[in-house]
């Protein structure tokens, strides 16, 4: 009799399991279980890239500015013809580290450690001196350009700062005419790039990817990646005595580890 009684209730309740609001609620739950495993598959590919590269042209001061990350000691450095890596562990939490490599900025050498390195990259700390930088803003924007070009650069968007050495110096340029100058020259190369002659094979010579947004003068705000400029001084307004002015860039590795 019981049995009997409750058969009403359960044919009604299998009707409402057959109804289209659970359906619509199954696929949302579906939706939601497969967006939080792309999470958890794009964060963990993320946090197997634990290096930081330091990229530039020579002289530009990387190695010194490894060394002051490292040691905070100040130490005479001079060209560098390979790799060097350190795990660099943060100030306000020691057990947070990542793995800072130095590389060569000679123009023989620096692709050639960039391709051996970039797929390990959670960021990419670009070192520009200050002081000669009107003089070198041609090299500086053709080295930037074929790292923000590079597909596994693209693909996996590491932040990028652009560490504007030097600063002690009087006649330093700033982080905001730094910014511009590259803006404006980048835009120059990307024109005259898309513009190239295929090559025998049939591919592009300017290299496989459009920097920014066509049809807009370029402007860093159009990349995957996010970029930040800071005033830095590896050396030190004090030299070799005193101690390196290195506070922005070592906030922004607290924030990107």
């Amino acid at each position: 009799a019981m049995a009997g009684g409750l058969e009403p209730h359960l044919e009604a309740l299998r009707r409402e399991l057959r109804g289209p609001a659970v359906l619509s609620v199954l696929i949302a739950l579906i939706a939601v279980a497969i967006t939080f495993l792309i999470w958890r598959f794009v964060q963990g590919r993320r946090s197997s890239r634990k290096a930081v590269l330091l990229l530039g042209l020579c002289d530009a001061g990387k190695t010194l500015l490894f060394a002051r990350l490292l040691s905070g000691r100040y130490r005479h450095t001079q060209t560098s013809i390979t790799d060097s890596s350190a795990v660099y562990r943060l100030s306000r939490d020691k057990s947070t580290n990542v793995t800072l490599i130095d590389l060569p900025g000679h123009e023989s050498l620096r692709l050639q450690f960039l391709e051996r390195f970039k797929a390990a990259a959670r960021a990419i700390v670009f070192v520009v001196d200050s002081v000669a930088f009107q003089r070198e803003v041609k090299d500086v924007a053709e080295f930037l350009y074929q790292v923000l070009v590079d597909s596994t650069v693209l693909k996996n968007a590491p932040a990028l700062l652009i560490a504007c050495n030097k600063q002690d110096v009087t006649m330093a340029k700033s982080a905001k005419l730094i910014q511009q100058q590259l803006e404006k020259e980048l835009n120059t190369l990307r024109v005259t790039r898309s513009a190239a002659p295929t090559s025998l094979d049939g591919s592009a010579t300017g290299g496989p990817a459009q920097l920014g947004k066509k049809g807009k003068d370029f402007d860093f705000s159009q990349l995957p990646m996010k970029v930040e400029f800071v005033e830095c001084s590896a050396r030190g307004s004090k030299g070799e005595e005193g101690e390196a002015d290195l506070e922005g860039l070592e906030k922004w590795l607290v924030k990107v580890a």
